[in-house]
């Protein structure tokens, strides 16, 4: 699931796009000056109401093929989830609609192939246009409304793809645009856009219903960040298409209990231990002519990682990854006969497992720029005739690689030199590559996305004030045009509670061996002599980061605005402090990571305006699994916990991720057994609530009838609050108010509250 990302972007406490807030203190806190008496408080109802406070977010921000216009999906102020289509003419220098999304639709329900499809790519609460591409000719845009797929053009006119049936999955337009591909029932269809030809088939018809052509499998979505089945060649005459068959692949019975009653689905899941999907690849013509299979070696118990074409086409590259996932192969592919070669392997440090990345590019020589972990730090490489050259080096990390110039040698990507809590976009010369050149403001958190040629940026910014802002730059990095300056002033939604905005600040503190932790607080006003509740927010899991200088969203704000202390501290197995620090959760799920949580907690009971009975924590899915270990290991540290959609048991989890930092438990039992939270459940005496959606595919509902049922067979008391129809992420302007409300309604009932 991207045990991560669910789990932070289904809290509304996750840093949207954190930036620059405060000086980092080392172990000293300063109150903040008082906020004007006429200032707004903030209430959970607005946080959670439309218009949303950050101001517009704009999503999937793309430059047309012919560079006139900058095109965003742009969410309504009267719908906060609903997107359309808008464009920048660079030419006139206007924004206009493009495609509006309530015109379009048709108001049809998706099919739960496409939900579950959006709940791996974590916009299931989305509405309108979630995605969209460009035509060759800059014309019109490709975009799936409703499970329809329609050609928008931007004279205006709209039609269907011919031979469209609705609930096309995965829709991608070929290279020079005179063809588009999908998925409909398991098989790859392709077709014209000018509807001169209806869609064939371009993968065989199959017996087994196990079988499945062009889409990415479950775990390829849920944790390996790969979301397409299928690729095409550069000249558009041939793809690469993937083939699995789960039929090997357990199947869980998943009960989606809703308000009116319970659907059951029959689903493939691979939890830990069980056989993965039997994956294979081929690379086929666009007419369905010919196919070939890639020789992906003797061992089918593999992931197929990532696959891409070489520029000129005549290669195929495929990455390969062990099923331990500590080794990764890349290799080179000749399409015309599926043969295949080992041009490189990765190979894990000892006692860690390999990150899969996609920053990587191939580059027209032949060459290939490559993000790496050899040396302890995620950096980046030149491979080039069998050799490696470094290009950054240093106790940092690249987080993203943006793109390369080719004719100047120029790398741009964003990394963290300056400040692991406020990243930066930096550019390098492949020939003179110790020389970095920052690109952005260290004034701000940045992260960016840039044009395939390397010499337009799209840069995404916050503050501890200021909501993302975007704009469009040249390779330099200096500002072209505002995509969304989101100035929080005048009709600003924020704009009114601007005044009693509490900012954060940022220090350090040493874990058990020395190791620096950084964390984050926010207090509202601070009286002399009274002492205050602490609400403190972790994840604690690998592949995230809590703790950004930058925008922390309204929910923190409104939390503050209720009396609380906000907290939050990463601990090690965290994300961006490189491989020893990460690699420290290895085997050892709920040990270092508890235990850094607990030496945050004993910080600030140090603080003289932190009351040290009344230290609340709260978690979501991998914090939610954290609460439950923390106070099972260390009952009385925490007044009260708050447990959402927590994993008790990781044998129910997936392969992939599990596998990748417990091992096999067939081959490790006692490593699953003592990183799961049902053994010690009966070892908590602090007040609990337990949250969960009872849809949730991701974390499913059993992992907390497994703790109920061991809470009260060990008659432990314990609070719960489930919702009905609701999957990994619960949300919604009632729900999320609902949730919340809830939360604070416990704290005050137990006595640790603040009352508000």
């Amino acid at each position: 699931m991207r045990l991560l990302t669910s789990l932070l972007a289904a809290s509304a406490l996750v840093i949207a796009a954190p930036a620059f807030a405060a000086e980092t203190k080392d172990s000293a806190v300063t109150a903040p000056q008082a906020a004007p008496k006429d200032s707004g408080a903030l209430t959970l109802e607005r946080v959670f109401a439309s218009p949303g406070l950050a101001g517009p977010v704009p999503r999937a921000v793309k430059l047309s093929p012919d560079g006139r216009y900058v095109t965003v999906l742009r969410n309504r102020p009267d719908d906060r989830e609903r997107y359309d289509l808008w464009g920048f003419d660079r030419k006139a220098g206007e924004w206009r609609m493009l495609v509006d999304s309530k015109k379009l639709s048709s108001g049809r329900e998706l099919s739960e192939a496409e939900k579950m499809q959006r709940e791996r790519q974590r916009i299931g609460d989305l509405k309108g246009i979630v995605t969209y591409e460009w035509t060759a000719d800059s014309a019109a845009v490709l975009v799936p409304i409703d499970g329809d797929l329609l050609l928008a053009g931007l004279d205006g006119s709209v039609r269907k793809i011919a031979g469209t049936k609705g609930g096309e999955l995965d829709p991608s337009l070929s290279p020079k645009g005179g063809h588009v591909a999908f998925v409909r029932d398991q098989r790859l269809l392709v077709g014209a856009v000018d509807g001169t030809s209806e869609p064939q088939a371009v993968t065989p018809a199959e017996t087994a219903s196990t079988v499945h052509w062009g889409e990415a499998e479950f775990v390829a979505q849920e944790e390996m960040n790969r979301f397409k089945g299928y690729w095409w060649s550069p000249d558009g005459a041939r793809l690469a298409v993937e083939r699995f068959d789960e039929a090997k692949v357990g199947t869980v019975t998943r009960a989606a209990i809703g308000a009116e009653g319970t659907k059951t689905f029959e689903q493939r899941y691979p939890v830990a231990g069980s056989a993965n999907v039997e994956v294979s690849l081929w690379v086929i013509g666009a007419d369905g002519q010919s196919r070939v299979q890639v020789d992906l070696g003797a061992d089918k118990d593999i992931y197929l990682a990532r696959v891409d074409w070489a520029p000129d086409g005549k290669a195929l590259y495929v990455q390969r990854e062990d099923r331990a996932q500590t080794k990764l192969d890349m290799l080179k592919v000749d399409p015309a006969t599926g043969k295949a070669e080992v041009l490189f392997t990765e190979t894990a440090a000892k006692g860690s497992w390999i990150n899969l990345s996609d920053a990587y590019r191939f580059l027209a020589d032949g060459s290939l720029i490559w993000l790496s972990e050899r040396d302890g730090f995620a950096h980046l490489y030149h491979f080039k005739a069998g050799l490696w050259t470094q290009l950054t080096k240093g106790p940092w990390v690249v987080t993203d690689l943006l793109g390369v110039d080719q004719k100047s040698g120029r790398v741009t990507f964003v990394g963290t030199k300056d400040d692991v809590l406020a990243p930066q976009v930096y550019a390098l010369d492949l020939k003179h590559p110790e020389k970095l050149d920052r690109l952005t403001d260290p004034a701000f958190h940045n992260s960016a996305a840039m044009d395939r040629k390397g010499q337009t940026l799209v840069v995404t910014r916050s503050a501890d004030n200021q909501p993302p802002q975007s704009y469009l730059a040249d390779a330099t990095g200096k500002r072209i045009a505002w995509i969304e300056e989101n100035r929080v002033e005048g009709t600003h939604p924020y704009a009114p509670f601007l005044p009693s905005h509490r900012k954060a600040e940022f220090g350090t503190i040493p874990a058990e061996d020395g190791t620096p932790l950084h964390w984050m607080l926010i207090t509202p006003p601070l009286e002399p002599g009274k002492r205050y509740p602490v609400f403190s927010y972790h994840y604690g899991g690998p592949h995230a980061q809590v703790v950004a200088k930058g925008w922390q969203g309204a929910l923190a704000q409104a939390i503050v605005d209720k009396g609380y202390i906000y907290f939050a501290i990463d601990g090690r197995g965290s994300d961006n402090r490189g491989v020893k620090f990460e690699s420290a959760i290895n085997r050892a799920m709920g040990t270092v990571e508890v235990a850094d949580q607990l030496a945050g907690s004993h910080y600030l009971k140090s603080l003289p305006f932190v009351d040290p009975k009344r230290v609340s924590t709260f978690g979501w899915s991998y914090g939610g699994y954290m609460t439950l270990k923390m106070l099972e290991q260390h009952p009385g540290e925490w007044a009260a916990g708050i447990s959402v959609a927590p994993v008790t048991r990781w044998e129910l989890y997936d392969t992939h991720y599990t596998e990748r930092y417990l091992g096999d438990p067939n081959k490790e039992p006692k490593v699953y057994e003592s990183s799961g939270a049902l053994k010690d459940a009966a070892k908590i005496t602090d007040p609990l609530m337990l949250i969960h959606g009872m849809a949730d595919d991701n974390v499913v509902f059993e992992n907390s009838t497994a703790l109920i049922a061991k809470l009260q067979g060990e008659a432990v008391p314990f609070e719960m609050m489930l919702y009905p129809g609701f999957t990994h992420r619960i949300g919604g302007p009632k729900v999320s108010k609902h949730l919340y409300e809830t939360v604070f309604r416990f704290l005050d009932r137990h006595g640790v509250g603040s009352g508000q």
